[in-house]
């Protein structure tokens, strides 16, 4: 695993950005694997402005999301693909025809990953966009998930929905399920590119980065990857130097 840190989250943000052009820009047709939450938020911002100021075209690239809460769907402005929209795609010349994110609204949930499963395997990610839990889970992979799993819908725990409340009016408010990409699907990608930031993350980022290969810390697989890169901040890092 390469690890970058930096001074702070926009320096981060600024070294992830500069990754995922060298991506798009090698290949304009590129699949793009996302993320939400607030980490990825900075990157997402250089990523319009760029576009705008320097023409950078997304209109051939495709995208895959990691996850998306069940029962919402773009009519909730808490759902991940109202997130992308907002934050992310409005703001570029990519076709939404070409981004893909699983139905929180399926009526069938096993259709609905297996659906998702199919489009995964008919191509890899160039590039897989992650966060980390303070638990180390990554995308909604709540630790002791199997590395061999694929997108499957979980239970959140305890702790997620604590940290995604502040997305919310109420703790309340937060879906307790939701459809997430597997660890394998995340391991299919032939780059995968890990942000972390402030000290929330440390214990879980010490724990991907030195501690054991155990389901226990789902981010530990992420060892197993021959192209992953963790872009944090010093903070984040403070275990781990």
């Amino acid at each position: 695993m390469k690890i970058i840190i930096t001074e702070n989250y926009e320096e981060m943000s600024a070294k992830a950005f500069g990754l995922i052009k060298a991506v798009v820009t090698e290949n304009p047709s590129a699949l793009l694997g996302l993320a939400t939450g607030t980490t990825p938020l900075g990157l997402y911002s250089r990523m319009i402005e760029d576009h705008k100021q320097n023409g950078t075209s997304y209109k051939d690239v495709s995208t895959v999301n990691l996850d998306e809460y069940e029962g919402l769907d773009a009519s909730s402005d808490q759902s991940y693909v109202y997130f992308m929209r907002k934050n992310l795609f409005d703001g570029l010349d990519i076709d939404l025809k070409n981004t893909n994110i699983e139905n929180g609204k399926a009526g069938d949930a096993q259709a609905e990953c297996a659906r998702y499963n199919e489009l995964l395997h008919s191509r890899a990610q160039d590039i897989q966009v992650l966060g980390i839990g303070s638990n180390g889970h990554i995308a909604f992979n709540e630790p002791h998930t199997p590395f061999g799993s694929e997108t499957h819908v979980v239970e959140l725990a305890e702790s997620t929905i604590r940290d995604n409340s502040r997305l919310f009016k109420s703790i309340d408010e937060v879906p307790r399920r939701a459809f997430t990409m597997g660890l394998k699907n995340i391991m299919n990608a032939k780059k995968i590119l890990v942000l972390a930031n402030g000290a929330s993350k440390a214990k879980a980022v010490y724990g991907m980065v030195h501690g054991a290969v155990t389901e226990e810390v789902p981010a530990s697989v992420l060892q197993l990857h021959p192209d992953c890169t963790l872009i944090c901040d010093k903070e984040a890092a403070a275990l781990i130097v």
